[in-house]
């Protein structure tokens, strides 16, 4: 299996699962600035929309998207338990969760922090709708150790891959104290460290 990726990008996230998994890949390095993988081929003859992340099955399929990708590691080692089983309402919930990380923090909230053309002014709208979606997961992670409970999950690696940026653009979690230390054990553990060191954030 070949991953696409791009360091510090939410293709972390997938790369987090994939060593969670325990599963067996290539990374390869894409610029996507240039479109390009680290050895110069077009990558958008792999995922034409151009941005990551994206696999190549062994069967040659291609997989984008994060929510989908995630789902299909888990599905992939299912003895691992990092997403609750199809059909069930726990993977509903999973899948929820995911929904809720992908569109209403990644692409509504952080994506748009990136652009160069931002004004200060619509940052500081970005950062209100920001502390909004964090107030409704301070709530729910209020006694929890995992978004689903006391099992994590790949939709923690998506959180945490997203929460992360927060260090670079500034945003102290403090006022979200459950927000924070979900954030921090994540990042505690072993697979999350060997991935971040993978892709040279450490």
């Amino acid at each position: 299996m070949k991953y696409f990726g791009s360091p510090g990008s939410c293709s972390l996230s997938p790369h987090i699962a994939l060593r969670e998994a325990e599963l067996p890949f290539e990374y390869v390095k894409v610029n996507l600035r240039t479109k390009e993988t680290e050895e110069g081929a077009d990558y958008r003859a792999v995922n034409p929309k151009g941005y990551v992340p994206a696999v190549i099955l062994e069967d040659g399929e291609t997989l984008t998207e994060n929510p989908v990708i995630l789902q299909w590691i888990a599905d992939q080692k299912p003895e691992k338990q990092l997403a609750p089983l199809a059909g069930t309402m726990e993977r509903y919930r999973f899948q929820e969760w995911l929904n809720f990380i992908c569109s209403e923090l990644h692409k509504s909230c952080f994506g748009p922090m990136f652009n160069p053309k931002a004004s200060d002014e619509w940052k500081e709208v970005l950062r209100g709708n920001m502390a909004a979606r964090f107030g409704v997961l301070e709530k729910h992670l209020q006694g929890r150790t995992y978004l689903l409970g006391d099992r994590f999950s790949l939709a923690d690696s998506y959180l945490f891959t997203i929460l992360r940026w927060t260090k670079g653009m500034q945003i102290d979690l403090s006022p979200w104290p459950a927000v924070k230390s979900h954030f921090e054990r994540i990042w505690d553990r072993p697979h999350v460290q060997a991935a971040m060191q993978a892709e040279g954030l450490l």
